[in-house]
Formats: structure tokens, sequence, C-alpha cells
């Protein structure tokens, strides 16, 4: 796992000797298990380099969460993107952190910092935000003494800030990243409940910042995770 955990999106491809310095392994002990990782399609090669196999990319297709959920929110994704014409992205909670489970992507949309499998500190997104506000008092303290990172000028980095943010979202519904998660990108986002009550995933529309106006777009997000939000608890092919 620690071979594994090692490669991310700045470092796709690593050599064994960058892989025993970032794992704290002995090189031959690296090389060996790498050889292991390699032969069960977890790891392929890449020239003289290493890379995720493909076996991985499998295996993550199956997990019941992400496919249960993602199916499920497919519909409304597609349907909230052609009504805004901007991006729409679904994420799940793990830990202190959210993760990205379905993007799509609005037509001539510029690259952004989030992508499928990506994660991102939950404080400084609007979905990560959709998700803390009705989340148990524990969830959002873990949150907060784990350290609110600054990813921009405008990252809420205060737990008094952060505490009155959740307030307001819970109040109205819908929360925003107001350039919080990168410069240039704002996203207005909604909560998804499971069929017991607890908020599952966060459901977001999200744009440049001198194009989309996110309070004009939120009563489409708002509407969109509450039809998610009774698809879920309705049996279906594939959920419920």
């Amino acid at each position: 796992m620690s071979l594994l955990w090692a490669f991310d999106p700045d470092r796709p491809e690593l050599g064994i000797s960058e892989l025993a310095r970032r794992t704290g392994l002995p090189k031959s002990t690296t090389h060996r298990l790498a050889g292991e990782l390699v032969r069960l399609g977890l790891l392929e090669q890449a020239g003289p380099r290493l890379r995720l196999g493909l076996r991985l990319f499998e295996l993550g297709q199956l997990v019941p969460r992400q496919r249960t959920l993602r199916d499920a929110a497919l519909p409304f994704m597609e349907d909230l993107r052609e009504a805004t014409q901007n991006s729409v992205h679904l994420a799940v909670l793990e830990g202190i952190e959210v993760v990205y489970v379905e993007i799509l992507l609005s037509r001539g949309s510029r690259s952004l910092p989030s992508r499928v499998g990506g994660r991102l500190p939950a404080h400084a997104t609007g979905v990560g935000k959709a998700i803390l506000a009705f989340s148990p008092p524990e969830v959002v303290t873990a949150r907060i003494e784990a350290g609110l990172v600054r990813l921009s000028p405008h990252t809420i980095v205060t737990p008094g800030g952060l505490t009155r943010e959740l307030r307001t979202i819970r109040s109205e519904g819908v929360s925003y990243d107001r350039q919080e998660s990168d410069l240039g990108i704002v996203c207005a986002a909604a909560p998804v409940i499971a069929p017991d009550g607890t908020v599952t995933a966060g459901l977001s529309v999200t744009g440049r910042a001198e194009r989309l106006d996110v309070k004009r777009m939120a009563p489409a997000v708002r509407t969109a995770a509450l039809a998610l939000s009774r698809a879920l608890a309705s049996p279906g092919p594939g959920w419920g």
C-alpha cells in the first residue's frame, strides 16, 4: 500500500529509487514488492519507470458506494449540466477530505482543479462544506483539529469562520465556493441525503468566476440534490 500511495497526480510515474525514497523502504525491498505488484497488474512498466496498473481502475469501478451513488446521480447531473451550461461535480466525504466520484464538464470548459478520484480538503470546497454542514459535530471537529489549510487567499482558515459558514449553509440548504479552492473558480453546492437521513454526498455546479453567478445557480443545484435524495430513497435498478 505504501508503494501504491506514493503515486499522485504530480508523479504518475516513478522509478525504483524514487519509490524507495518516498516510502522509506529499502531499495531491495521496493524492487521485490514492485515486481510482485506488476505481476498482479496493480503496477505496470512504463519504460524504466512504473505507473499504476489497469487492474486498480477495474477494482475502483466495483466500489459499491461509488457505483450505486454514481448510477443514481448521472441522470440528474446530466440534466443539471444541460440546464446550467456549467460543469457538475458529485463528491463524497472520506475522513476530512472530499473525493470526487463523478465530474461532468461543460462544453468548452477549461481545466478545473478537481478530477474524478481526486481529493480536496472539505472546508475549502462547496461540496465539502455542504456535506460538513449536515454532518455530525465530531466530523466538523475532526476537520478543524486537523488544521484548516489555505488553498487560496479566500479559503476559510479560522474555526469561527467555518462554524458560522456551516450554520448559514444549514439554514439555506446551499453552500458556495467563492474562489476558496482555487482562484477563478466558483460553485454552488447542495447536500444529498441518504434514505436514513444522513448526508451521503455533495452535488455542485462549478465554473469560472467571471461567468458563473452562484446565487442564480443555487435553486437548480438544490432542486437536483433533493431529487437525487428522493431517488436514493426509492427502490430502483442498482440502488435502494
